[in-house]
């Protein structure tokens, strides 16, 4: 089957410039998935994922505020705002109800918007996400700390970065590390040479991790997913989420689906974006989309717990 036309596309929201990336049957006239992506990132990630993803679907991949092709202004770039952000790009786009699939950041922002708006949400994928403990590299860490903006000012300079990122491809190129982790560093630290990229970078990360880790988890609320289809795809060989917090989260969510992939560092979807197309195909095609019910939610509310709703019947 011939892979459909990926668009590029902008809209103003709020007076900022939201660019986005979507392949497809028209916005609200199939069922629709909603990429997001890393922090740092953009949506170029799911670049190898759309179109094969696209065939039946429509697939909307936005680049967040502050991030590729999007406007960059001193705004709210929290974890919320972000959702926030989603919840407007759908709906001006005319878009209910989705399958929200999220990439580290993103799997944070995937989860806050489940948390935020579980009207809007049919299933949730979480790849290599955010959120989940408080394990992540020590680099980032040390890049939330203050006066990190100047020693990142520095290191994006030729004569410190292109040394680093040499001995990375060599490591890479000896099977020590996944290349498209290397290729995402290479991309993130190139773009921080923007002043402006590298400010809405600093305030987003500082959002969400600092000295100790990830500050931001969604442990103590996850009961709430447990009537939303969940997916988690991770690498084993993950250098920034440890994949045992995919571990952690699918013991807390019995209902959800664990898939490790072998030999991929962070980005499993670009290590193997066929394979990765194939989980999430047979995922949407043997779940029926979660339905919400604002009393069941009152109630878990109250309870702090939710029980998951009876085995549903394989969809199509």
């Amino acid at each position: 089957m011939r892979e459909p036309r990926v668009r590029q596309e902008t809209v103003v929201l709020h007076g900022h410039r939201r660019a986005y990336r979507w392949a497809g049957p028209e916005p609200g006239t199939a069922p629709a998935v909603l990429l997001v992506h890393g922090i740092g990132d953009t949506n170029r990630t799911w670049t190898d994922v759309l179109p094969r993803l696209a065939r039946t679907r429509t697939v909307v991949a936005p680049d967040l505020l502050g991030h590729g092709a999007s406007d960059k202004p001193r705004a709210d770039y929290s974890v919320g705002g972000f959702a926030n952000g989603m919840r407007d790009l759908l709906c001006v786009l005319g878009i209910e109800r989705a399958t929200v699939v999220g990439h580290s950041l993103g799997g944070g922002v995937a989860q806050q918007l489940v948390y935020q708006y579980p009207q809007l949400c049919e299933r949730l994928v979480l790849v290599a996400s955010g959120g989940l403990g408080l394990e992540v590299n020590p680099l980032l860490r040390l890049a939330a700390l203050p006066g990190a903006s100047l020693a990142i000012g520095a290191s994006v300079r030729s004569p410190v970065r292109l040394p680093v990122l040499l001995a990375a491809r060599v490591a890479a190129s000896a099977g020590l590390v996944d290349p498209w982790d290397v290729d995402e560093v290479t991309h993130v630290w190139s773009g921080l040479r923007d002043a402006s990229t590298r400010s809405a970078f600093l305030r987003t990360l500082r959002g969400v991790i600092d000295l100790r880790g990830q500050s931001v988890t969604s442990a103590d609320r996850l009961y709430l997913a447990a009537r939303v289809p969940t997916l988690l795809v991770w690498g084993d060989r993950d250098p920034i989420l440890p994949v045992g917090h995919a571990r952690r989260c699918a013991a807390l969510l019995p209902t959800a689906r664990l898939e490790v992939v072998a030999r991929a560092g962070h980005q499993p979807h670009r290590t193997d974006p066929e394979r990765f197309v194939a989980l999430l195909e047979r995922f949407l095609d043997e779940t029926a989309p979660a339905v919400h019910d604002p009393v069941a939610w009152r109630a878990s509310l109250l309870t702090g717990a939710l029980e998951p709703a009876p085995v549903q019947a394989e969809a199509g």
